[in-house]
């Protein structure tokens, strides 16, 4: 971002130093040539941020468009030139080139802006820093697994392979949580940046930034479905609602919670445990204690034993894509012990 600035600053300074020693080919003074050289920059640098948000694809198709508009308007001049043959003058000729190219060329990018995921080579141009990595296995991360942190453990450890593709609308949505008057969101978010910018530095973690977006989209988990499908790639999350949305459209997903309950340890019903009961329950008479691994514990009857530890004997277990809840009994003189 810094050497973006300075590309920038740098531009305009030459441009007006350029309008300042030209200004006599202008027949202007020095300093409205300085002037006009600065406004130019300024103009072009302000284009340039308005922009920044679009993705190639789109500048393609307006391009595609306008030459298709142009072309379309040059035909028209000849065919007006032929069937009015004598009567043509210069005068009718040019306000049939300058009607038609004003028209059909703006009418060509707009259609061709309103279609332009209808164009496959367009699509195959305007994200081919990507396309180029399909074939590594592509993965599209949202912000709850950056900020989550876990995605990086997994990562060092090989778990995941292939290419991290990380959105910019989703560094733009966490930059915007970093920057937040929220103190815990602002953690939150500057936490996030931490763990990309470690991933980054790790030699064995391939993370590219993928400059592509989808204005007509507001919502950042509808870009990133959109975009993954685009991609081919699938998706990480820890998000359940994602998760769901992400199934339902025949997107694949990798669920960080799915991961850590996949590897936690296997707990069968009958199988004793020592947990210590921290605080009460949603039901009655329900007390809450926790396994090393964060998983819930409830305990049946336990909400006069909070602050005590003691053996539990597990009776069901409730697992889900957002965790694994352990249900337990106290354990009395008469259950096995079958210690977990």
């Amino acid at each position: 971002m810094l050497v973006m600035w300075l590309i920038r600053i740098l531009f305009v300074m030459i441009s007006s130093l350029v309008g300042y020693f030209c200004s006599p080919y202008l027949n202007i003074n020095q300093w409205q040539g300085f002037a006009v050289g600065l406004c130019f920059a300024l103009v072009l640098v302000v284009i340039e941020r308005l922009l920044r948000h679009v993705s190639l694809k789109e500048i393609l198709a307006c391009l595609f468009g306008l030459v298709a508009g142009l072309v379309a308007a040059n035909l028209v001049v000849f065919l007006t030139s032929v069937i009015i043959q004598e009567e043509a003058n210069d005068s009718t000729l040019r306000m049939v080139a300058a009607g038609s190219s004003l028209t059909l060329g703006y009418l060509g990018m707009a259609v061709a802006y309103r279609k332009r995921d209808e164009f496959g080579f367009l699509v195959t141009s305007g994200t081919s820093h990507t396309k180029r990595t399909q074939n590594n296995d592509l993965k599209v991360v949202d912000t709850n697994v950056i900020i989550d942190g876990r995605i990086l453990d997994i990562c060092e450890t090989g778990f995941i392979e292939g290419t991290i593709m990380i959105p910019r609308f989703v560094l733009n949505e966490l930059q915007y949580i970093a920057d937040s008057a929220d103190i815990l969101r602002r953690n939150r978010g500057r936490r996030g940046l931490d763990i990309l910018h470690k991933m980054q530095k790790n030699p064995n973690i391939d993370v590219r930034i993928c400059e592509d977006d989808f204005p007509d989209l507001k919502e950042v988990d509808a870009k990133l479905i959109k975009l993954a499908k685009s991609l081919g790639a699938k998706v990480i999350t820890n998000d359940y609602n994602l998760n769901q949305i992400a199934e339902l459209q025949a997107v694949g997903v990798l669920n960080i919670n799915e991961l850590a309950n996949a590897v936690k340890p296997v707990i069968l019903p009958g199988e004793t445990m020592n947990v210590r009961v921290i605080k009460e329950g949603k039901e009655q008479a329900q007390g809450i204690a926790y396994l090393d691994d964060g998983t819930m514990v409830v305990v049946e009857n336990g909400r006069t034993l909070i602050g005590q530890s003691l053996d539990v004997v597990v009776t069901s277990i409730l697992s889900t894509t957002a965790g694994r809840m352990i249900f337990t009994k106290k354990r009395e003189n008469g259950d096995l012990d079958a210690r977990y």
